[in-house]
């Protein structure tokens, strides 16, 4: 299967956040313990498939930046959904975009833990949490245990016993989010066909839609972030360049005859 259990005397060669975890575990007399995937399942989809389970049975943990008061967000979602950040900021009541993209130095001063092996639980300061809803079309679920490597295995109702977090609706629509890429791909190509002989004088592709993939693309512009932050220094020739490079990218978006 790809893993090995941990119990015991093995805790102590263990990375310290999976023996933080399993401590967490056991004080709360939780049934299951880590257990380490093999180096080679780096991706949630390869540690479904070592653990012989769906994608969406893995419970990935995703940290937001709140910027008001530097809060971590922690959202643990479903491993075949995306988070939608709106959803997310509504649920805390902020007001505008007040979220933002935790880096690995955040996310591991306030969790004590590594993107990638955030775990629910054991967290070095309180996080504020949510969970996922659609966890709940599985029995079982595996969540982070501190490490990259390591994971646990528990209920959706273990998870909130856990955590003592709430239950929310914070997964992108895939229906709209079907319809919100068609409308920036008739913007932002609209606009691109109205430019494209131009050489000076190059608008902006921003249509006030400023969330980034897991790609690191933008959903409203297609452009990456180190473009966006380029643009407003860039030259004529340079905004040429990436105009071409969206235009490439929106091509590569429409199904092939």
């Amino acid at each position: 299967m790809g893993a090995a259990n941990v119990c015991g005397a093995e805790l102590i060669s263990l990375p310290d956040g999976v023996q933080r975890v399993a401590k967490v575990l056991q004080s709360k007399g939780h049934p299951h313990m880590p257990v380490m995937l093999d180096d080679a399942a780096r991706t949630a989809q390869q540690a479904a498939d070592a653990l012989g389970i769906a994608l969406g049975q893995i419970a990935k943990s995703i940290i937001f930046r709140r910027k008001s008061d530097d809060a971590a967000v922690l959202v643990i979602t479903s491993g075949d959904q995306r988070v939608d950040e709106k959803k997310v900021e509504a649920l805390l009541g902020t007001e505008g975009r007040r979220l933002g993209r935790a880096d690995a130095a955040f996310v591991k001063e306030k969790t004590g833990f590594s993107i990638g092996g955030v775990s629910p639980l054991g967290h070095a300061t309180p996080s504020i949490t949510l969970i996922d809803k659609l966890l709940f079309r599985f029995e079982e679920i595996w969540a982070a245990a501190g490490h990259p490597h390591g994971v646990f295995k528990l209920s959706p109702e273990q998870l909130v016993s856990l955590t003592g977090a709430p239950v929310a609706d914070v997964a992108v629509d895939p229906v709209l989010e079907k319809q919100a890429l068609a409308h920036a791909v008739f913007l932002v190509s609209g606009r691109a066909r109205e430019i494209r002989g131009q050489s000076a004088d190059l608008p902006s592709p921003c249509i006030s839609v400023c969330r980034m993939d897991a790609g690191g693309m933008c959903e409203g512009c297609f452009r990456t972030g180190a473009e966006i932050a380029a643009w407003s220094q860039a030259s004529d020739v340079h905004k040429r360049q990436i105009w071409d490079l969206i235009e490439q990218r929106i091509s590569a978006l429409q199904p092939q005859p």
